[in-house]
């Protein structure tokens, strides 16, 4: 198995990610994609790390070929039956990222959310190599992360807690090194006092790691957005979007 998060599929977890990330923001992220990479109905995209399918789906509703891939079998289900519904081109995979293989071709890569920060830099420069591998030439890679070392050093906090709904979010987080990593410990409170508790690593690259990671791969750095399409990453953005290409 990879070095990833020992992440699990969780009702109430899943509200707390669905707040971090509202649909407002999906919809903006969409809005860039499509036209940014020039995707028309037809054009092929994959979703790596997908979660519970917000790009996936909404790029397969305007027509793109979408593949879906996650390590959580229930995240794919979901999917698979929102896909059905609607008759979508969509296919939903249950992998681990880093061992999938496919010989589709793809115009892009996506890895939203901070998925890419959730491993190691072996595997990082495994999943990357696997990416450029089945990309088209000209093919773009687009990652989304908020734990690049430019934004996460600036803003780490020890502790931290928030109130979505009638639940309570409380996370206890230690800055290490050697790797740099973010540890997590995330606890959920129900208004009746019950608890779950989900721990979590993200690893922290610079910007400049992350291009020289990419390059390995065969993949050029772009640009980097604090917001897609609109500007470009400075420091003090809580969000970045990197774009690389394949050569």
């Amino acid at each position: 198995m990879s070095n990833i998060n020992d992440t699990y599929f969780d009702g109430y977890y899943k509200e707390i990610w669905k707040a971090i990330i509202p649909d407002e923001l999906t919809v903006k992220e969409v809005d860039f994609i499509l036209p940014y990479f020039n995707l028309q109905p037809g054009s092929k995209v994959l979703d790596l790390m997908c979660g519970y399918g917000r790009h996936a789906l909404a790029l397969a509703k305007k027509g793109i070929e979408v593949t879906a891939v996650d390590n959580l079998e229930e995240y794919i289900n979901e999917i698979k039956q929102a896909a059905e519904k609607e008759k979508l081109l969509l296919k939903a995979v249950k992998a681990d990222v880093i061992q999938y293989r496919t010989d589709d071709v793809f115009d892009l890569t996506i890895c939203m959310g901070n998925s890419l920060n959730f491993f190691n830099a072996d595997d990082v420069t495994k999943l990357l190599v696997n990416i450029s591998s089945y990309l088209k030439p000209g093919g773009s890679l687009l990652v989304n992360s908020w734990s690049i070392a430019e934004i996460a050093i600036k803003n780490f906090k020890e502790k931290g807690w928030n109130t979505v709904e009638d639940l309570k979010f409380l996370t206890n987080s230690k800055f290490l090194f050697r790797p740099n990593r973010i540890e997590t410990e995330s606890t959920i409170i129900t208004p009746d006092g019950e608890t779950e508790i989900k721990t979590g690593i993200d690893y922290i690259y610079s910007i400049n790691e992350m291009e020289a990671m990419f390059n390995k791969a065969g993949l050029s750095l772009k640009e980097v957005y604090s917001i897609p399409g609109k500007k470009k990453f400075v420091l003090g953005e809580p969000r970045a979007y990197l774009i690389a290409e394949k050569g």
